[in-house]
């Protein structure tokens, strides 16, 4: 008998990883009736064993069975050691699918993905589904991805639309194409007026989205980004400011020193991974010089006493008159 398929699901995002998993338990389900032969192990008190036990169960009145085990990011590599043992013997019978992920208690941490349990996976035949999405030229291609599969037609118009009004609330991409696909039907083609009705509020974005106005001296975006990251974003005024403030001091702290590409300035500010962000800090710098960057560390300060009470200026106020000030030095 060939070995059932093992999956381990993992991925930053709670909807994006939850819809990998329905996905991944229809396919492996079938036209099994579920009632049989599905099995979900969840919560934040299960011990590890109960799992186990699920996965070594033979299969009654179905062919095969289904157990999704849910929160392991809860046990350490330590305790996973019974996990461990049964992947170097699975049961042929049981269709796996493990689901990295922290427990349901908002309290509760993702302990790291082990390593062994990576390979473990991987001994066993399996397969590690990563959904993070990622940055840059990686999350366009996801979204390109999913407006592909759709059973309706996306213009360049309404990609571009939805992929600006989302930002970083990519959870909701898939409501939304569901929703454009029961309203115009499959094989129509939508532009952007024909999705602007199911965009709903404006999607959080990513701190660069802000720093990046700023430093093409664009206030009108600049000041726009900013009322989205306090409105839809739900940020706090002083979030705000905490990424301003580390923006501007990493770009004060390579000015004038002994910096010479992007892997310095890399290691000058202890970044690690990718050197992109450096290579812009470093642009940065050298565009702005000591006296520019040194303006905008103190517009950042003085900005921070105003929040905290020196002012009776509104905290939305406060912020718009720093980020038009600080993208007024890039021009």
């Amino acid at each position: 008998m060939s070995p059932a398929p093992i999956r381990l699901v993992k991925g930053s995002d709670d909807m994006i990883r939850t819809d990998a998993v329905r996905d991944l338990t229809h396919e492996f389900l079938g036209d099994l009736d579920a009632d049989f032969a599905l099995d979900r192990i969840e919560g934040g008190e299960y011990e590890l064993a109960t799992a186990i036990d699920a996965a070594q169960t033979a299969p009654f009145l179905t062919a095969r069975r289904v157990v999704v085990v849910h929160h392991l990011g809860r046990f350490n590599v330590d305790q996973l050691g019974p996990l461990l043992g049964y992947l170097a013997d699975p049961l042929p019978t049981t269709s796996l699918i493990l689901v990295w992920e922290k427990g349901p208690d908002p309290k509760d941490k993702l302990s790291p993905l082990p390593k062994r349990l990576n390979e473990a996976v991987s001994a066993a035949g399996g397969e590690v589904v990563d959904t993070s999405v990622g940055t840059g030229k990686a999350r366009q291609s996801w979204m390109d991805e999913q407006f592909a599969a759709s059973s309706v037609s996306f213009d360049r118009s309404a990609k571009d639309a939805v992929t600006t009004h989302l930002g970083d609330d990519l959870d909701r991409l898939g409501a939304l194409i569901a929703t454009v696909e029961s309203t115009y039907g499959p094989g129509v083609k939508v532009d952007a007026a024909a999705v602007e009705p199911f965009l709903g509020n404006a999607g959080q974005l990513p701190p660069w989205a802000i720093t990046d106005a700023i430093d093409k001296g664009d206030i009108s975006v600049a000041i726009e980004r900013l009322h989205r990251m306090l409105g839809a974003g739900g940020m706090h005024s002083l979030q705000v400011l905490a990424i301003l403030s580390a923006h501007f001091r990493r770009i004060l702290a390579l000015e004038g020193a002994d910096v010479r590409n992007d892997a310095d300035a890399a290691a000058r500010l202890g970044m690690k991974g990718s050197t992109f962000p450096a290579k812009k800090a470093l642009g940065r710098a050298n565009r702005l010089g000591y006296d520019g960057s040194a303006q905008a560390v103190g517009l950042v300060a003085q900005a921070d006493v105003d929040l905290r009470g020196k002012t009776a200026w509104p905290e939305e106020l406060v912020l718009e008159v720093l980020v038009a000030r600080l993208a007024r030095l890039s021009r």
